[in-house]
C-alpha cells in the first residue's frame, strides 16, 4: 500500500539502508543537501545538511538528485550542480566516512566528468559480475534532438572505485512513446527521459525513468528492458506507475529499495496535487515483478 511520508518540499528521493537505520537524500537544499534518518520509514528525524558547498564545489547552485552508495568503507554521492566554470548543468563525486556526511568532493573544482553537454540524475548500477555502470541524461536544456529540446539516458562503465567514468557515454534511450511525449513548459516544447535506475531480475535487465515535466501531473515512471545493461532496451508500451494508479501528482524520480523477494518503490509526488510544482513530497509503494509486469501494491 502507498505510504506518503511528511518529508515535502524536496524532490527526487533516496534511499539507503545501513545497519537498520534508513537514510533519505533529496533534492532538499539550496547549497547542498539534506538528510532524513529513520528506524522504519514511517517518522524521521529532522534534516541535516550533509553535503554543503564550499571551495572545493564544482557547482554554485541547482543541487539536484543526489544517490548514495556504500562501497564497504565510504559512503559515495553522485548528485547534479551547476558548473561554477562553465554555468551548466554537470555531476559531482562526493565521498564521506558517514551517511549523515560530511560529504566532501572528490575533485577539486571539478565534475565527475565533462563531455562539454549538460549532464543531470547520475545513477550506479553494479552487475552481477561486480561490473559497474554509469547512467545519467543528456538534459533537454543544451540538448536538441529534431529541433526539441530534449533529455535522454546515456550509459558508461564506471570504475571500480564509482569516482571516474572508463568509457565514452552511448545513448540508450530517447522520448519516443506517445505516452512520454506530452508534456510542454513555459509556452514551449520539451521531451524528457530522465532518472535512470536499473535493476536486474533473472536475467532481464529493467531501465527504470521518468518521463514528462516534473511539475505536470503527466510526470510518470516508465521501463525497458534489455538481456544487456548497456543496450538494446525495448520500452514497455505504457508507464508502470501514473498519476491515475495512486489517485497522486506527477509520481516520478523514484528508486528501488530491495525488501526481501520484492522491493520498495521510493518516489515523490506533488504535494499540491491540483497545483503541480517543485514542491513534491515522499512517497513509497512495494513492487515485486512477475513475468516483466511490475505489480505495484497500491
Amino acid at each position: 500500500m502507498k505510504f506518503k511520508t511528511k518529508i515535502s518540499d524536496i524532490g527526487d528521493p533516496f534511499v539507503v539502508k545501513h545497519e537498520d537505520l534508513y537514510y533519505v537524500y533529496a533534492t532538499s537544499y539550496k547549497s547542498g543537501f539534506y538528510v532524513w534518518v529513520s528506524k522504519d520509514l514511517k517518522t524521521f528525524s529532522e534534516p541535516k545538511v550533509c553535503y554543503e558547498k564550499n571551495n572545493k564545489s564544482f557547482g554554485y547552485r541547482d543541487f539536484w538528485a543526489p544517490e548514495v552508495i556504500y562501497d564497504g568503507k565510504k559512503f559515495i554521492m553522485h548528485y547534479t550542480a551547476r558548473s561554477k566554470k562553465s554555468d551548466s548543468l554537470r555531476i559531482g563525486v562526493a565521498v564521506s566516512s558517514s551517511p549523515l556526511g560530511p560529504f566532501e568532493d572528490i575533485y577539486d573544482g571539478e565534475p565527475m566528468f565533462d563531455f562539454g553537454y549538460a549532464a543531470i540524475d547520475g545513477h550506479v548500477f553494479i552487475d552481477s559480475d561486480e561490473k559497474k555502470y554509469f547512467y545519467f541524461s543528456k538534459d533537454c536544456s543544451e540538448n536538441w534532438v529534431n529541433g526539441v529540446k530534449t533529455s535522454e539516458i546515456y550509459v558508461a562503465k564506471l570504475s571500480d572505485d564509482c569516482l571516474r567514468l572508463e568509457s565514452e557515454p552511448k545513448k540508450l534511450i530517447t522520448p519516443t512513446k506517445a505516452y512520454e511525449t506530452i508534456a510542454y513548459f513555459d509556452g514551449d516544447t520539451y521531451l524528457w527521459n530522465e532518472g535512470a535506475y536499473v535493476i536486474k531480475e533473472a536475467d532481464t535487465y529493467y531501465l527504470m525513468y521518468s518521463a514528462n515535466h516534473y511539475a505536470d501531473k503527466y510526470y510518470c515512471i516508465c521501463a525497458a528492458k534489455s538481456k544487456y545493461p548497456d543496450k538494446d532496451f525495448v520500452k514497455f508500451d505504457q508507464p508502470i506507475l501514473t498519476y491515475k494508479d495512486i489517485n497522486e501528482s506527477g509520481p516520478g524520480h523514484h528508486m528501488m529499495l530491495k525488501n526481501g523477494k520484492g522491493y520498495i518503490c521510493v518516489f515523490h509526488v506533488h504535494t499540491h496535487k491540483e497545483k503541480p510544482s517543485g514542491n513534491r513530497t515522499m512517497c513509497y509503494i512495494p513492487v515485486t515483478i512477475e513475468n516483466d509486469q511490475f505489480l505495484f501494491d497500491k
